[in-house]
């Protein structure tokens, strides 16, 4: 399978002798949905510039689909489709023109260019708002816009700093389903947020980086399968006033009626239920207390910064 992204020994160190990052070798496959993971700090946004040419790598290589961006940026760059954290478009401009726009700088001819800007905005849902001043739109809008823009040159990889937000719930979701709809299409993606839930339920693969060294470079599936215990928090139907000697070493009585059970990961949730029928406790509702990447991550972390 082809390379999408393959760093090498990548390191860049500030005139003040910071390392922000160090050493970082990574490959990203054609058509991976790639999570890049990481507290504040950790070099994730020097990673990405260095990615975009907005920061000079201080050594070692980096290829986007085989071109070296030191000695062909131009042709890397045209592979590339960058969705930053911050808004960076002409808020005086409607969405129609910056869009149209951004592909005229990919040498799009202008009535192609509006034909593209036609398609991404009606897939991210704003062609309503097509005329309308961008300084107007609610901040997922804005985002929208941001993710249409980076698209309209239909790029091999979609880079996506922090892409949901302060989007409100219902959009984060409709935009997950856009994204997967974009990957499934063979478009690359490298996602960093620090919604894990979102890496969780969007991302094939995943690197963690931490104090500008990668500590992860795995498969979601193989990460997750480290988790040993899971917590589940339990709404019961009937209150209950102690929590039976039966289940005792595994659950703590959060208030009348909720417990709180913590399971291998590897056990049968089927067992539980029947020690809680066996019990008389009639589960109401269930739900995991924390998401599984981020007990995971925090582990790690922790981990590493002992």
């Amino acid at each position: 399978m082809t390379n999408a992204l393959h760093i090498k020994n990548l390191s860049k160190t500030y005139s003040n002798g910071h390392s922000a990052i160090r050493d970082i070798d990574l490959t990203v496959k054609q058509g991976d949905f790639y999570a890049l993971l990481g507290p504040n700090g950790a070099g994730k946004s020097t990673l990405i510039g260095i990615l975009c040419s907005l920061v000079t790598k201080s050594k070692g290589s980096v290829e986007i689909f085989g071109y070296e961006i030191s000695s062909n940026f131009p042709k890397a760059k045209s592979y590339l489709g960058v969705v930053p954290q911050e808004f960076n478009f002409n808020i005086f401009e409607t969405p129609l023109q910056i869009i149209s726009n951004q592909a005229g700088y990919y040498g799009i001819n202008r009535s192609s260019a509006l034909e593209q800007a036609k398609k991404y905005l009606k897939m991210v849902e704003l062609w309503e708002k097509r005329n309308e001043c961008a300084n107007d739109l609610s901040g997922g809008m804005k985002r929208r816009l941001m993710i249409a823009r980076a698209l309209v040159h239909e790029p091999k990889i979609l880079i996506l700093d922090e892409p949901t937000a302060g989007m409100d719930i219902e959009i984060r979701l409709s935009m997950w389903d856009f994204l997967k709809k974009i990957n499934s299409t063979g478009t690359t993606i490298i996602l960093t947020t620090h919604y894990l839930e979102e890496a969780e339920n969007l991302c094939r693969s995943i690197g963690i980086i931490d104090n500008g060294r990668i500590i992860e470079n795995t498969s979601m599936k193989d990460l997750l399968g480290r988790l040993n215990v899971q917590t589940y928090i339990f709404d019961l139907s009937s209150p209950i006033t102690v929590v039976p000697q039966s289940l005792a070493d595994i659950t703590t009585l959060v208030d009348s009626t909720t417990i709180e059970v913590k399971i291998p990961s590897n056990q049968n949730l089927n067992n539980l239920y029947k020690t809680l029928s066996s019990e008389s406790i009639m589960v109401e509702s269930m739900r995991s207390k924390t998401n599984r990447l981020e007990q995971l991550f925090m582990s790690l972390i922790d981990r590493k910064s002992s």
